[in-house]
């Protein structure tokens, strides 16, 4: 008998009697920060309200991930520091959910006795639920379900950027890396329909968004659920007949199943970006057939090189994972091969971690520590120097952005904004004497003045330097107004609501 597809309808919520305070607290990938957005949309329906900063909340929400070896550190380290706070209000509420949540399940409720809720990555729409049952009956509750309830879709969403959305085409995947616990703790690939997904995408659109990023486990084994191996392409295709949206990326697709239909689509589709996330995790044939991963160094670099010749400056990144059970000094080299092949603009490179429950992590050829740590600095100074010789290269290049509502560490010293490039490059930039200030959600064309490893720098002079006002800016501007009861841009030379004050002159190139 076939499973029935999980409901792309919203469950009940309840509303509280009297408002209270939240805070959500996010670790892992970007499925989490999108999960995030739904828990926060749970709330907010719920009559739960943003701490106000400096306060205590009157609810704690953990999402967590269960990646990294360390997670689970991590999450009772963050809960014992809640102890005091449970102590002085027996009414304050900690849950946790996400995959941690998932795969633990009994265990975090026998080892922190300040959560009150554990529910896992199947059944998000059940928090408000499960927070009033146990406030009502004053004991801890857990549900954890086997298989997806409901589609993270259908459930409420407050976004972090008014400008800019994750949208799922999927949940959970199918792929059996031997290093990876993701599967067994999201489940099997549910694809979510053609018709649903640009539904969303259009209401996102109506509410001001200019950029949209598909978000899966695998997107490109997109449509195998309902019979249609050409379906992301399609996908992709679709979005760029939606009037509004300037921007679609993807994340993330699987080597083994990336086709010349895609890249066809990436090409041919006004408004999909010149990136690409793709993930090697080694270089190594030997190394990737003990993961599992079912492609092999040749077949990878032939996906860069189509790419690069339909697409000649896309920006391409990737996850490598150093020190895999039984890696050699050889096969180490062999990723360091490709690696310098592929010349990344950037990589996110990963220490390998033991997940229990792992084939991987049964393996009784573990590397010693410090071996790991020897290669991973060699990989990062090899990625470093690439990335900074691929960013070299654009500097005197025009560049359009998309301007980001953070600007960066050194933006109170420096006094530059920030902005993404259609490839993804990240480029602060300083706003000429006298010009207009750009919004959040707007756009801004400047020429690349100044180059790092992993930033672009432009300091434009009057005549360099471009804003167009957006739609994505206009809708930042009334998500302001509704927050904090003010939307006013501006005046030239000035930007408000808290962002960094724009410099009289250029700023120094040597930072961001």
């Amino acid at each position: 008998m076939a499973k029935p597809r999980p409901s792309t309808e919203a469950p009940e919520i309840p509303i509280l009697d009297v408002p209270r305070s939240y805070e959500v607290r996010t670790f892992g990938c970007q499925m989490n920060v999108h999960d995030s957005e739904r828990i926060t949309g749970l709330l907010e329906t719920a009559g739960y309200f943003p701490a106000p900063e400096g306060t205590d909340p009157d609810l704690v929400v953990f999402n967590t991930c269960a990646v990294r070896e360390n997670a689970d550190n991590k999450l009772y380290g963050h809960l014992s520091q809640l102890v005091p706070q449970k102590e002085r209000n027996k009414d304050f509420q900690v849950a946790v959910g996400g995959c941690l949540a998932q795969k633990d399940q009994d265990t975090i409720l026998e080892k922190s006795p300040v959560v009150d809720v554990v529910f896992g990555t199947h059944n998000i729409g059940s928090l408000p639920v499960l927070l009033e049952r146990a406030r009502h009956n004053e004991e801890a509750e857990i549900e954890i379900l086997e298989s997806l309830e409901t589609f993270p879709s259908a459930l409420p969403t407050k976004r972090d950027q008014a400008y800019a959305g994750w949208v799922s085409i999927s949940v959970g995947c199918n792929n059996t890396c031997t290093f990876c616990i993701v599967p067994s703790l999201r489940g099997k690939e549910e694809d979510r329909r053609p018709g649903e997904i640009l539904a969303e995408i259009r209401a996102l659109v109506d509410q001001g968004a200019v950029e949209v990023t598909l978000l899966g486990q695998n997107v490109n084994s997109y449509g195998v659920s309902f019979g249609d191996r050409q379906a992301f392409s399609k996908l992709l295709r679709a979005c760029g007949e939606i009037e509004g949206l300037e921007r679609v990326r993807f994340t993330s697709p699987h080597p083994a199943a990336f086709t010349d239909d895609v890249i066809d689509a990436m090409a041919e589709t006004p408004n999909a970006v010149p990136q690409l996330h793709m993930p090697l995790q080694s270089g190594s044939d030997r190394v990737l057939r003990e993961m599992r991963r079912s492609y092999r160094s040749r077949k990878f670099l032939g996906i860069l090189e189509k790419v690069r010749e339909r697409i000649p400056h896309a920006a391409i990144t990737t996850d490598i994972i150093v020190g895999f059970p039984g890696e050699t000094e050889e096969d180490f080299q062999d990723t360091m091969r490709v690696v310098e092949a592929s010349r990344f603009s950037s990589a996110f490179t990963f220490q390998y971690s033991v997940r229990l429950g792992t084939p991987a992590g049964e393996r009784e050829d573990q590397l010693p520590k410090a071996v790991v740590q020897e290669r991973f600095e060699r990989l990062l100074a090899l990625q470093d120097r690439i990335a900074a010789e691929e960013n070299a290269a654009i500097v005197g290049r025009t560049v359009e952005l998309l301007v980001t509502a953070n600007s960066g560490k050194k933006s109170g010293r420096t006094h530059r904004l920030s902005g993404r490039a259609r490839d993804q490059r990240l480029v602060h930039f300083s706003v000429p004497e006298g010009a207009q200030a750009p919004r959040p959600g707007d756009f801004v064309t400047v020429p690349v003045t100044g180059a790092a490893a992993y930033h672009l720098i432009s300091d434009p002079r009057a005549d360099q330097y471009g804003l167009r006002r957006s739609r994505g800016g206009d809708a930042w501007e009334r998500e302001q107004a509704a927050s904090c009861g003010t939307g006013a841009p501006g005046k030239p030379g000035q930007v408000s609501l808290g962002m960094p004050a724009i410099p009289v002159g250029p700023a120094p190139v040597s930072g961001a």
